[in-house]
Order: structure tokens, then sequence, then C-alpha cells
């Protein structure tokens, strides 16, 4: 049938950035979750879970099959969406009450991250993409799931580690921003967004290590939560900086057309609202709460306007035509 078989073509080109996709859905799914919107956030999860069981799926084909493909993809950035969605799927999976589960997402990451992370660096350049920052996504996914569990078993090693990964998250965004192509601002096809995204998920982990410190655990001493609090709090105002500038980017440089790389500029637009409701929740800030609704439901839109196009060109490509597309892979 040249519709199914124009389908498996599609699937086979996506890239490995297509985890993006599971990262944007289960990040909305942990915000629907933060603002009461239980329904939306139950369905979101369960799509972020059989989206991610498929791309998978597909990885561990690819690295039976045609293991020099898998290495290939494995050196591109876009790989450590593996790793990420692992971490965001596990955040909402831990939110969800399945504890052992989330845990075994969280020691799956923590496996894939270092080998991934190896292959990935090693062939960075000059002016890379927005994915350069994937580095730090990576990273302080694993710092914002293992804090949560953290803080759910009252483990304090484990927020100890979660501590130390944050801070290394951090100086890889700055190495990755050394590496940064600015002019992806403006000619970017949606990973561009990743340079704020990083700065977001930075700031979660930074809540969720001064939540995880309020659970009753002795974690560390004032000097060292006030310091924390600080930090997180800079990230976020540099997160919603990052922002500002991309949404007035969009405005002077619009791309149209679906791409997968968009599923990254969704993610990020989640990460900032979900960021801006933990960090008010963490600091005692309780006005930004409403700024994180108005971010979230913005993102909400974002993603149903980039399914749209995901499913127009799945169809596209069953259908023998193509779907334009934007920018680069």
């Amino acid at each position: 049938m040249p519709g199914i078989s124009g389908l498996r073509a599609w699937w086979a080109e996506r890239s490995p950035a297509a985890g993006s996709a599971v990262m944007a859905t289960g990040i909305l799914s942990i915000g629907l979750g933060l603002t009461g919107a239980g329904t939306l956030s139950r369905a979101a999860f369960a799509l972020a879970w059989v989206t991610w069981v498929a791309l998978a799926a597909a990885f561990v084909l690819r690295l039976v099959a045609e293991p020099r493909q898998w290495m290939a993809e494995a050196e591109s950035p876009g790989a450590l969406t593996s790793v990420a969605a692992t971490t965001v799927l596990g955040t909402r999976t831990s939110a969800a009450g399945a504890r052992t589960t989330a845990e075994a997402l969280l020691a799956l990451a923590a496996l894939l991250c270092p080998v991934l992370l190896l292959l990935v660096v090693r062939r960075w350049g000059p002016r890379m993409p927005g994915s350069v920052f994937l580095c730090c996504v990576a990273t302080q996914g694993l710092a914002v799931l293992a804090a949560d569990l953290a803080a759910a078993e009252r483990a304090a090693w484990l927020a100890h580690t979660a501590l130390v990964v944050f801070w290394l998250g951090l100086v890889l965004y700055g190495v990755a921003l050394t590496r940064f192509d600015t002019r992806q601002v403006l000619q970017g096809a949606g990973d561009h967004w990743v340079a704020g995204g990083a700065l977001g998920i930075s700031a979660l982990a930074g809540a969720r290590l001064l939540m995880a410190g309020d659970t009753g655990l002795y974690l560390w001493n004032a000097d060292d939560r006030d310091v924390l609090r600080t930090v997180t709090v800079i990230l976020l105002v540099l997160d919603v900086a990052w922002y500002a500038v991309l949404v007035a980017a969009e405005a002077v440089r619009p791309r149209r057309g679906y791409h997968v790389l968009r599923w990254a500029t969704v993610f990020p637009m989640g990460m900032t609202a979900v960021a801006v409701l933990s960090v008010a929740s963490a600091v005692g800030v309780t006005w930004l709460t409403w700024p994180g609704r108005l971010l979230l439901w913005v993102a909400v839109a974002a993603w149903l306007v980039v399914a749209a196009g995901a499913l127009l060109a799945a169809r596209g490509a069953g259908g023998g035509t193509g779907v334009r597309s934007t920018g680069r892979r």
C-alpha cells in the first residue's frame, strides 16, 4: 500500500530531535497538573508515554539493525533529546505517584547521558545551532528528576547528587553559549529556542532542590540555601528575558511552515511556564502564578499548531506529497 509505505518512509526520516515532541508534551502535562487541569494533564501524559515508547523502540531497532546510522545520529546534538525526554517523562511519572517507574527512568537517563554527552561534545564546532544547549537540558533534567525523587523518598544523598548535577548543568550552559551561533535567533528552524529553555529547566531544577530542602531533610545550611535561591531567581529572569527576545525575533523574521525542530520551540515555551510556576512556589512569590498560567496556555496553543503541522506532514508523506518545512535539519 503506497500510503503505508510513504508513512514508513516519513517515520524513518525522523531526526533524533524528534524526542523534543515527548519533551514538549511531557512538560505541558506537568504544567497542566500544577494548574489543576487534571484531565488534560493525564491525556498529555498518556500521549507522551506512547510517543516515548515508539521513539525508544526506534532507537533500539536502529542500534541493532543499523549501528553505523545509529552512531552518526548519536553524535548529533539532537540525540540528547532521548535523555531529556526520559527525565521529563520520569518527572511527570513521579508526580503521578509511580516512583518505581520514575526511578527506572532516572537510572536509564543517567546511563545514557554520559555516553551521549561525550559523543556529542567531541563533535562540537563553531557556530552551532540551538540544539547545542541540549547538553544543559539533559543534565538539568537529571537534576530535576533526582530532586523530585529525593524529596518524595527523603533521600539526602540523592538531593546532594542532584545539586552537583545542577551546577554541572550551568557549567555546560556556559560552554554551549560560547559555541552558539547567535544568528540562529533570526534564522533557526525552531531549536534556537533551547537557548532559553535550558535556563528554564535550570531554574526548575533550582526550585525543585529548594523544595526538597523544605521537606525536613537537612541538605544545606542557610547561607547555601540563600545562594541557591538567588541563582534560581536569576536563572528565571534570564529565561524570561530570552523568551522575550525569541518572541521578538519570531515577529521580525517569521519562519512559516512545519519543521520537526518546532517541537524544540514548544518545549522551552512550556518549560518557561513550568519554571515560573515552580519558582513562584519555591520562593513564595505568589503573584508569579498568573503569568505562569498565561505562559502555559500560550505553550498549549503552540503545541496544537505544531501537532497539526506534524499530522499534515505525516499525511503528506503517506499520500506521496510533501509538506513544506523551513530551516535546516
